[in-house]
């Protein structure tokens, strides 16, 4: 039995979130507030979060790798919450429940007869709802479905990433996506932070649209202030050179060179002394006017060193460099041991933050499809007769009777506990 007092002693602990959502950002953000020891109970339509079959690879529980990197320290229902028996469940869940996470299309729970504003709200005046969406629920585009590689077309990211040659490319990984997540989290700790003050929750939202705009950094500030649209420009920043990708002998690295000191501790240490006295580079925005240049002159002096070495040195000297790695490459770094987790049954990605008097863990194992179904009803004060029922109504995974059986008992069950307020 899972006791969340037990789970670990993190900044989160004590806090229950009941998760609605599937996919990418909604399990990331419920997965970020497990790690930190809140209570999370995923609940899941009949056929499951589609990210379970988003393989191969598969882990060894059968579910997609997909599934375990953003669904860990969670205990796992099935519901379903088309049906009107299937509410007063919710409803059991949510007596205690501080947060729930949704990412359904806008509207979707209004048409199951489950709005925040005027079912929600009145019942749990305490609870923070948090729902995630692509474009969120008005405006033109209001209630359309979203998808972080369209959102990355949409919101001009693809048209600054790539090479002239390319064209505009996806970023490779899902960062709106990613972001919305960490976006969501914070709305949400925040609304806690406010409820601890005026005793209410409220609504909060992410979107996509929203969150993959807040992205175009520098290059809306830019474009605002200049007037010229953003171009690609491959590894290279529009405001900083040298700050790009360049070749050495057995590799390329990457040069992060910010400022004049920087940028002069570099050229002695590669022996580029015409460079450093050449009035062509002497501050970054005439380093900036002759780029290519510069390019071609850092090329040379970097043909014949190995990348790794020549990346050690110039860190030492306060020089931002670092080897272009691939995947394995990046864990089979020392410095990322702590950020790799391998256990029995699960090899995930560790706690990108730290705190350090309650500092997070990485949870549980990732659930099972339903596997705390029982486990959470109970909890919830629902019998196992109450649950034998909703099996067989159809509301939990089983035949499709009524469920007329049950309701009188879940409405026992909700008037007894406490209702989080």
């Amino acid at each position: 039995m899972f006791d969340a007092s037990e789970h670990h002693g993190g900044a989160l602990a004590g806090l229950k979130v009941i998760d609605l959502s599937r996919v990418l950002a909604g399990p990331l953000c419920t997965q970020m507030l497990a790690d930190n020891g809140a209570d999370v109970i995923k609940v899941e339509p009949p056929l499951g979060d589609e990210t379970r079959t988003l393989g191969p690879p598969f882990a060894d529980d059968g579910n997609a790798a997909y599934f375990g990197s953003v669904n860990r320290g969670k205990r796992a229902i099935t519901l379903d919450l088309t049906q009107p028996g299937a509410h007063d469940v919710l409803f059991a869940l949510l007596q205690d429940a501080d947060v729930l996470v949704e990412n359904f299309l806008p509207g979707t729970m209004r048409r199951w007869g489950l709005d925040y504003d005027t079912i929600l709200a009145p019942r749990f005046p305490g609870l923070v709802y948090c729902t995630i969406s692509g474009f969120g629920e008005d405006g033109p585009l209001g209630g359309l479905p979203g998808y972080d590689a369209i959102l990355q077309a949409m919101c001009g990211l693809m048209s600054i990433n790539g090479e002239n040659t390319s064209g505009p490319t996806r970023i490779g990984i899902p960062i709106v996506d990613h972001l919305t997540g960490y976006t969501a989290m914070t709305a949400i700790l925040m609304a806690i932070v406010e409820r601890s003050r005026s005793g209410r929750g409220q609504r909060v939202e992410a979107t996509l649209f929203n969150t993959a705009l807040s992205l175009l950094v520098p290059h809306a500030a830019n474009w605002l202030a200049s007037g010229q649209a953003p171009r690609q420009m491959g590894s290279a920043h529009p405001n900083i050179a040298p700050y790009d990708k360049f070749n050495c002998r057995d590799g390329q690295i990457f040069l992060g060179i910010l400022n004049d000191r920087q940028f002069g501790r570099f050229c002695e240490h590669l022996g580029l002394h015409d460079v450093l006295a050449d009035p062509r580079y002497a501050h970054n925005a005439d380093r900036l006017a002759h780029r290519d240049a510069l390019r071609v002159a850092i090329e040379a002096a970097l043909a014949g060193r190995s990348r790794q070495t020549l990346c050690k040195e110039l860190m030492a000297l306060g020089v931002p460099a670092g080897p272009v790695n691939s995947v394995p490459e990046a864990f089979e770094q020392p410095h990322a041991a702590g950020m790799l987790v391998q256990r029995d049954g699960y090899r995930g990605v560790g706690l990108p933050n730290r705190l350090y008097r309650t500092p997070g863990q990485p949870g549980g194992n990732p659930p099972g499809f339903a596997q705390h179904t029982d486990e959470v009803l109970q909890q919830a004060g629902l019998s196992a007769v109450a649950i034998a029922h909703l099996r067989e109504s159809g509301v939990l995974p089983g035949s499709t009777q009524s469920c007329d059986a049950v309701v009188s008992d879940l409405q026992q069950a909700n008037n007894s506990t406490g209702r989080r307020s």
